[in-house]
Parts: C-alpha cells; structure tokens; sequence
C-alpha cells in the first residue's frame, strides 16, 4: 500500500476509525486530496463524525500534484520570482546558513551555501530583472540583508532592530523594497528602502502572534499579513496614502501566513490549518473566497509566488524536513 505519509487520504472515514492508507508523492494529485470549505465545513464534518470531506475539484483551479526537492530544513522555505518561469527558494539549513535553489525554467538546480548566521526563516523578493533580496534574523536579533546584483551576491548587512519573528518583505517599484517584521511588543514593525536609503523602524500596532507576510500587486500598494489572536488571520493593507485599520479574516492558522497576488488587486494567501493541511483563501477583487484545504503534511509556515497571471507556486517543509512544491496553472 501506500507509504508516504505527506499525502493525506481523501476518503472519507470515521473519527473511530482507524486512518487509511496515505497516498504516495506519484498519486497526489489536488483532486485527489479533497478539500472543504474551512473551517465552517471541517466544524460540520467532525460534528458528523467524519475527520475529511471530498469534494470534487472546481474547473479552472488545477492544483499539481506535491513534489519533493530535497534539503534539509531547519526553517520555513521563501520564494521569489525575477522573471516568468523563473522561481529561486531560500532555506535555513542545519548549520544555520542560508541555502539557494533555483529553478531555470527546465531543471531545478543543486542546494548552494549563501552563508550567514541565521535564527529564522528567511524572506525574499525581486525588484527588477535578475535581483534578489533576502532578509532573515541574525543571531544578535537584528534584521541582516543580502542581496544578488545580477552577477553576484553582497556580503550580508545588518539593518538592526530587534526582531521576535521572521522578517517579511515586498516591493512595489524598482529599487523599493518595504521590510516587516514582529517586534518585542508583538506589533508590526517596518522598515522601507526608498531607493538610496534606508528608513527607520516604524510601529503600525497590531498584536502578532507569527511572523507576518507581504506583497504589493500595484504601484504604492502593499497587504501585510498575520497571524492574530484566537489564531485567525488578520490583514493590513497601504493604499498609496495611509495604512488601513486590521481587517480580521477568520480561519484557525497554525502557522503563519504566506501571500502571493497574480494580478492587479488579486490575492492568495496560505497557511498551515488543522491536520497539518495547507489552506488557502483569495480575494478576487471585490471579495473574499472560504478557507478551503490543498492537502498535504507540512511541518512549517508556506512561502508562495507568482510569476504569472494564471501561476502560483507554494513550498513549505514537509515531515521529513524536505522542501516540497505544489503550483496552480
């Protein structure tokens, strides 16, 4: 029968019962791991005596199957994108160095050492054709940078502050890149880069309870994440001219949060829910869609992407402290 126990089974069985066979990495399929509209329809399965709903896949919303790119993670993943097809992650490996693997557009290249000191997850970002910018905690708690110009990396900076979480970031414009981070107060704090230099900390309140997540899917617009209280999500967002009010969007997150945006006021975002699952909710423009789960058995916060208007890529660390994918066409 089947051996890997990443893959959740998606039929449906008895609280009593015992767990039938996983799915293995070749069987798991998005339609093969079902889903359901969280958490209203989990509370309504476990009140029927049922741990999974399956539900057919929707059209147009093919999710791949789970792949395993091998490592070993100490951290969650982070993910960034300079151009279509173009995907490069970033680890915490076990020797608290930062690790490199990218994708070409063919074949996925070999784990590299980028080195330094690191005492969180990373975080990274593309403002431009062939520039990336990775941020993580230092082991002083400060907030350390690096970043590649195109032909190489820089030595990594340290941008201070005191940071009680992993750091997040975005950019909305070439040479811009705005920093997020929890302070020791559990409030969102930020850091932004204007082009020549480098601003100093800013506190927009909250009370975080994970690391944050960002993205910018237009010209002056950024929407920050976070875990909150009660553990649901709760969203922030800059329009170009002052920053909204928390907005709470519900859910029960058992990690952080990842976001990604395909497109002008478009949005994804991901986290860990019950079962260890990966669940996903998205604003299309006017609304917010359910919570509903992608399967799987992650061990740490997701990291998501999009290089494209119809793609996103998500990775998170699977149970055997591997880095695994899945992408949506």
């Amino acid at each position: 029968m089947y051996s890997n126990e990443f893959f959740r089974c998606p039929y449906l069985y008895r609280i009593d019962e015992p767990m039938c066979p996983f799915l293995n990495r070749q069987m798991g399929y998005y339609d093969d791991l079902g889903y359901y509209d969280y958490p209203e329809d989990l509370i309504r399965s476990y009140e029927n005596g049922y741990r999974n709903m399956f539900v057919p896949q929707m059209p147009g919303d093919r999710w791949s199957r789970w792949e395993d790119l091998g490592g070993a993670l100490t951290s969650a993943p982070a993910v960034s994108s300079w151009a279509s097809n173009r995907l490069d992650t970033f680890v915490r490996g076990t020797d608290n160095a930062l690790w490199h693997k990218w994708w070409n557009g063919s074949r996925w290249s070999d784990w590299e050492s980028l080195g330094g000191n690191l005492t969180s997850a990373p975080a990274a970002v593309s403002w431009g054709n062939n520039r990336i910018d990775v941020f993580a905690r230092g082991t002083d708690n400060a907030m350390w940078h690096i970043f590649w110009n195109g032909s190489r990396w820089s030595g990594w900076e340290s941008l201070g502050g005191t940071l009680t979480s992993a750091p997040a970031v975005s950019s909305w414009a070439p040479n811009r890149l705005d920093t997020f981070v929890r302070g020791t107060d559990n409030a969102l704090w930020h850091k932004w880069w204007n082009g020549s230099r480098w601003s100093d900390w800013e506190s927009l309140g909250g009370n975080l309870t994970s690391a944050p997540a960002a993205v910018s899917w237009g010209n002056n617009r950024i929407d920050v994440f976070a875990r909150g209280q009660g553990n649901r999500l709760y969203h922030l967002w800059w329009n170009g001219s002052r920053w909204s009010s928390w907005e709470d969007l519900g859910g029960r997150l058992t990690s952080g949060p990842a976001v990604s945006s395909r497109g002008t006021n478009r949005l994804e975002v991901f986290a860990r829910g019950l079962n260890n699952q990966l669940i996903t909710r998205s604003w299309n423009g006017s609304r917010w869609s359910d919570w509903r789960s992608l399967g799987g058995n992650i061990t740490s916060e997701p990291a998501a992407v999009s290089w494209g208007p119809n793609r996103t890529d998500v990775f998170a660390r699977g149970r055997n402290n591997a880095m695994w994918h899945i992408y949506r066409n």
